[in-house]
């Protein structure tokens, strides 16, 4: 089977855009058994912008309980903290010196960035440690947003590079899996739903909070009276709605937008009690899970030791390749 990877920041509470764009069409794959997996949370990229430590801390717990409350079965995967397993931050040493310096110049991340004199090194080389974290494991299938279509295009670059330089094939070339749902899921404001905008829905928070995430969601002036336009790409309501709730009550509320006299405050109340209806089951067993720090410590210490293992026999065979020595066997593990 071919190599699965992904991971999620450690910057709170997964949102709706991070679950339905990666962690349900992940875990999907996972059970249809297509894919061996690896899942990390990506704590060292979270420090790049987080001075927080307590607060990665806490986030990495809510991700892996996010994950085990949708249900990711921990026995037919990996699922690991990226700081467990330090063999990544040697192989992106490594891979940053096959990379040119001009090229990451023109990652996104750096180019919209307009005071380059406050960013600091972790931001502009962060795309070499996350071509490391897919290309430790030989990951082939990367899910992805169409936003970190030019991330895995650089981890593929780096690949073809190292390959070339060293004469022989030490890196398969990742792809990006893309799903139509894990294009563009639309925040609160119409942009890309993400925590450094604050226009996200975070499904785990309490029912006050949620109802105000919601509530804040951006529409136009047009009165309780006055016929709204149903079309999910032009209004928000309707998107969000038409991504969890079921056909029929899609169908429903598009006919009370058109017909006049239904107002966008009920349309938010009818996309709260959805989200509150859909994800119950999810958000009992998140509440129940993340009470039980040492059952998260357990499964991140087990995840860890399986990609660690991972980790050590292909970083002895890189180095191999670089003519260095190993560092040591997996018996010293032991």
């Amino acid at each position: 089977m071919k190599n699965m990877l992904t991971g999620i920041r450690s910057t709170g509470n997964p949102h709706l855009g991070n679950i339905l764009s990666v962690i349900i069409p992940s875990i999907n794959m996972i059970t249809n058994k297509k894919y061996s997996s690896f899942i990390f949370i990506a704590d060292l990229h979270s420090i790049i912008q987080t001075e927080n430590i307590q607060y990665i801390k806490n986030s990495t717990y809510n991700i892996v309980a996010t994950w085990l409350a949708f249900g990711l079965n921990t026995e037919n995967s990996i699922l690991y903290r990226q700081s467990d397993v330090t063999e990544v931050t040697e192989l992106a040493w490594y891979l940053s010196c096959f990379f040119p310096y001009k090229r990451l110049t023109l990652v996104h991340s750096f180019k919209k960035e307009e005071n380059k004199s406050k960013i600091n090194v972790g931001l502009f080389t962060y795309p070499i440690l996350m071509a490391a974290d897919i290309l430790l494991y030989n990951a082939e299938i990367i899910p992805v947003g169409k936003d970190q279509l030019q991330h895995i295009e650089i981890a593929r670059r780096i690949a073809y590079f190292f390959n070339k330089k060293i004469g022989k094939k030490v890196f398969s070339l990742p792809n990006p899996f893309l799903q139509e749902k894990s294009m563009f899921i639309t925040g609160t404001d119409g942009s890309k739903m993400s925590k450094s905008k604050n226009n996200y829905i975070d499904i785990f928070s309490s029912d006050e909070i949620l109802k105000k995430q919601i509530m804040n969601i951006k529409t136009d002036s047009k009165s309780l009276e006055e016929k709204k336009n149903p079309d999910p790409n032009k209004d928000y309501i309707m998107y969000l709605y038409k991504l969890v709730a079921p056909k029929n009550k899609v169908e429903n509320m598009k006919k009370k937008y058109v017909k006049g006299g239904y107002g966008y405050s009920e349309a938010k109340m009818a996309l709260y009690e959805e989200i509150i209806h859909k994800f119950s089951t999810e958000r009992n067993k998140f509440f129940s899970i993340i009470k039980n720090k040492s059952l998260l410590d357990k499964i991140l210490f087990s995840g860890a030791k399986k990609a660690k293992s991972i980790a050590i026999n292909r970083m002895n065979y890189i180095r191999k390749c670089l003519n260095f020595k190993p560092l040591f066997s997996l018996k010293k593990m032991s």
